[in-house]
């Protein structure tokens, strides 16, 4: 192979070609290169930043989460303690009115025996006038002996 003529007009050629691409279009490749470059480096930073945060949202979420658990574990207990106390409050209020039926039961079998008692003396006293009658054979009125079957139905 000889060196020539051609082989300097083609070397000449390249060096024009590779001049016009580095002055004209080697620029706006390298622009639009760093411009990628940027581009992902920030769509990186992003994925970062968006990891953060969710792992941050989990966090806190598992912090909401557990004061979720201890707020409904109080109201719980609250109202466990508020049931216990209406049952307490429900014996007490039974018991009470438990005593006041006693007590009205206990004044009504009261009047239930007063009145038994004055029936009693009350037909005791009849009785006893019957008898009188029958032992003196003779009749005894009742409005003028009255008081005096009064006082004997007292004694009885």
């Amino acid at each position: 192979m000889s060196i020539n003529l051609t082989l300097f007009g083609q070397l000449i050629s390249f060096s024009i070609f590779v001049w016009i691409c580095m002055k004209f279009i080697w620029p706006p490749l390298i622009g639009i290169m760093r411009e990628r470059q940027q581009t992902i480096a920030a769509g990186l930073e992003n994925a970062d930043k968006a990891a953060q945060q969710l792992e941050q949202a989990g966090n806190d979420a598992a912090v909401a989460l557990e004061q979720a658990k201890t707020q409904s574990a109080e109201l719980i207990d609250q109202a466990n303690k508020r049931a216990s106390q209406i049952i307490e409050e429900a014996k007490v209020t039974a018991g009470e009115e438990g005593d006041r039926l006693k007590k009205a039961a206990h004044a009504e079998i009261e009047q239930e025996i007063n009145r038994a008692k004055e029936q009693l003396r009350a037909q005791v006293s009849m009785l006893a006038l019957q008898g009188a009658e029958k032992i003196l054979e003779a009749s005894i009125d009742r409005e003028t002996h009255k008081e005096m079957l009064n006082r004997l139905a007292a004694q009885l």
